[in-house]
């Protein structure tokens, strides 16, 4: 069976939600989001091979988005653990669904995240529209919806 170019998934129909002290939003701003899992590894020393084995130990997320410079919400965030020392932890929830693919929807759901650093203030005289990126780790992640096998 070959796949159909109908079946690739839109890199635009995405929705992305931030859900921060129990407040959901809807993160429209989000330009492009990529949250990816490492696995932690040790090496394994076995006798009788010049080689050595590699034994997989545990796991750390990590991501990074990039999204229009429109909202104050990670600012906020940034400004109350520099008043407080309090760091927040939030939740992002990605969708991808295309109407067109009949792999239908997936959703992951990113759980605990927390934001590296991020941009204060900016402007670009020259520019045609202000955008940030920040880095994330994440503690957990589930995916309560799969695409379909085709």
């Amino acid at each position: 069976m070959i796949m159909n170019a109908r079946d690739s998934v839109s890199s635009k129909l995405a929705k992305c939600y931030v859900t921060i002290d129990g407040k959901r939003y809807n993160f429209m701003q989000a330009i492009d989001v990529e949250a990816k899992i490492e696995k932690t590894k040790v090496e394994v020393p076995i006798l009788g091979k010049t080689g050595y084995g590699n034994k997989a130990t545990g796991w750390k997320g990590t991501g990074s988005a990039t999204f229009h410079y429109n909202t104050s919400i990670f600012r906020r965030l940034l400004l109350n653990y520099k008043n407080t020392g309090e760091d927040i932890y939030f939740d992002m929830e990605i969708i991808n669904e295309d109407p067109t693919s009949s792999v239908g929807r997936q959703s992951i759901i990113l759980i605990d995240c927390n934001i590296d650093g991020g941009v204060l203030a900016k402007f670009d005289a020259k520019g045609d529209y202000l955008e940030e990126d920040w880095d994330f780790t994440f503690e957990d992640f589930k995916m309560p919806e799969e695409f379909k096998e085709m």
